[in-house]
């Protein structure tokens, strides 16, 4: 959808004073905003994973790092083809599992002899990550980088110092050989090591080292310190969903309490960082490739459900699209990409707000539209960039001379969506009904388009 903020309204919380319409100035006192990089992020929307390693050969989904790395040997495996399949579904970054558990690296590590330097590919000389990070940006998407904390094969592991120094280590290589990141996902994957401890991870550390080498890297994890966590695998965000967080509630990653769920579904509206959602869901049953499950692909209509419950949330969606042992995303998976990012351009083709006359109120915004339309979904923008602030309100048309309530909801942030029965009039608006502060809308969005039947994002 075309992007238009015309409209800056400042309705405060109910039955404050003050309120002038068309205020633009500074976020409301102690409101957190986002970073640029955040901002860039959230704009981006759809982020797609690929999970890719050892396991696509073993055909396994965690590893024990007793592989023999000579099995890892995508014969016609190419970069470039996971970028235009990507760029074609409208993604805009995507994230490779550098290490996954097993600890085989996909570069060749100077700190490790469990990476392709010693397989069979390239007669051990190629370099996954490097072929990765150049197709992407060949493509003009932008790379992000997973690498997992637990590590099956390395020996130090639970040997908290000693591992520690080597995970800096090979997060040093990554963010220094390799260009732009723009996200390091990392998770909170733990065990015991051969020692029979379990390790602690250094998360300052970890975060010193980002911010040291590639100060403008996003870092995700369920507890941030950038991005955080949705709470769940499976695409959806939860309803209300803040962009802020208290981040002494859940303080590193990995962190167990009773208020965890919460904290990452929803965020808080008294949270005093910004630290904005990501789901992350896969487009199979597992995580990596297997054979077995070619004929379980999602169809282009659930990936489309997905969005919707994901970015239409909120949230930004991280689609996960494992490669096959040739090293290429299977015909399947390409075709519904392709089909999800044509249809999506479809679906918010023909915007009926664009040219509406805008009428704006301490309450909300009014539009009218140059002729009745048939409207079954709306998109509404929060102006992020100053906060995010709404916390309730309602969309409603004026249908026989009276005003009509199509849908309500809680929060916004970056884009909420609502799908609704079609209604037809010339007349809508949104009103806002609660808030925590000075509200900024952006966009308004109204799209012929009647919510499916069924459907879901399972």
């Amino acid at each position: 959808m075309r992007r238009r903020e015309f409209l800056v309204t400042s309705a405060a919380a109910v039955g404050a004073s003050g309120c002038v319409p068309g205020f633009v100035g500074a976020p409301s006192p102690g409101r957190p905003i986002p970073s640029r990089s955040q901002l860039w992020w959230q704009r981006a929307e759809l982020g797609m994973f690929t999970h890719f390693g050892m396991n696509t050969f073993t055909d396994r989904e965690w590893g024990d790092g007793r592989e023999e790395p000579k099995q890892f040997n995508p014969g016609r495996f190419d970069a470039r083809q996971w970028a235009r399949a990507a760029r074609a579904g409208g993604f805009k970054y995507v994230i490779l599992t550098a290490k996954h558990h097993d600890g085989f690296c996909l570069w060749p590590s100077r700190f490790t002899e469990h990476s392709v330097k010693n397989s069979l590919w390239r007669d051990g000389h190629g370099d996954v990550v490097r072929e990765f990070v150049d197709a992407m940006r060949a493509e003009g998407l932008r790379p992000g980088l997973y690498l997992s904390p637990w590590d099956r094969h390395e020996r130090t592991y639970g040997d908290s110092p000693r591992y520690n120094d080597y995970y800096i280590a090979q997060l040093t290589e990554l963010l220094t050989q390799y260009g732009p990141i723009v996200e390091l996902f990392f998770d909170g994957a733990n065990g015991e090591g051969p020692n029979g401890k379990k390790q602690v991870y250094d998360w300052p550390r970890v975060h010193a080292t980002v911010r040291r080498l590639q100060p403008n890297a996003l870092m995700f994890s369920d507890a941030g310190p950038d991005i955080r966590w949705i709470g769940n695998e499976r695409g959806t965000a939860g309803e209300p969903n803040w962009c802020t967080v208290n981040p002494a509630l859940v303080p590193y990653a990995g962190f167990d309490a009773p208020q965890v769920g919460e904290w990452l579904q929803h965020g808080s509206a008294d949270g005093t960082v910004w630290r904005p959602g990501e789901a992350d869901v896969s487009i199979r049953p597992g995580w990596f490739h297997h054979e077995a499950e070619n004929a379980r692909v999602r169809s282009t209509e659930n990936l489309i459900e997905l969005y919707f419950a994901s970015v239409g949330r909120n949230a930004n969606l991280l689609l996960n699209v494992p490669p096959t042992r040739e090293g290429l995303f299977h015909e399947v998976d390409a075709r519904r990409l392709a089909e999800f990012g044509s249809k999506m351009q479809d679906v918010f083709a023909d915007d009926r707000a664009a040219g509406a006359r805008v009428h704006r109120t301490t309450g909300g915004v009014e539009l009218a539209l140059r002729a009745p339309a048939a409207i079954g979904m709306v998109v509404l923008r929060e102006q992020i960039e100053r906060g995010q602030a709404l916390s309730r309100y309602r969309v409603e048309a004026l249908v026989n001379g009276g005003w009509r309530v199509v849908s309500r909801g809680t929060t916004i942030g970056h884009k909420k969506i609502d799908r609704f029965a079609l209604v037809e009039a010339d007349r809508w608006r949104v009103a806002i009904e609660e808030s925590t502060g000075l509200v900024r809308l952006g966009d308004v969005g109204l799209f012929a388009r009647e919510r499916p039947a069924g459907g879901g994002a399972g």
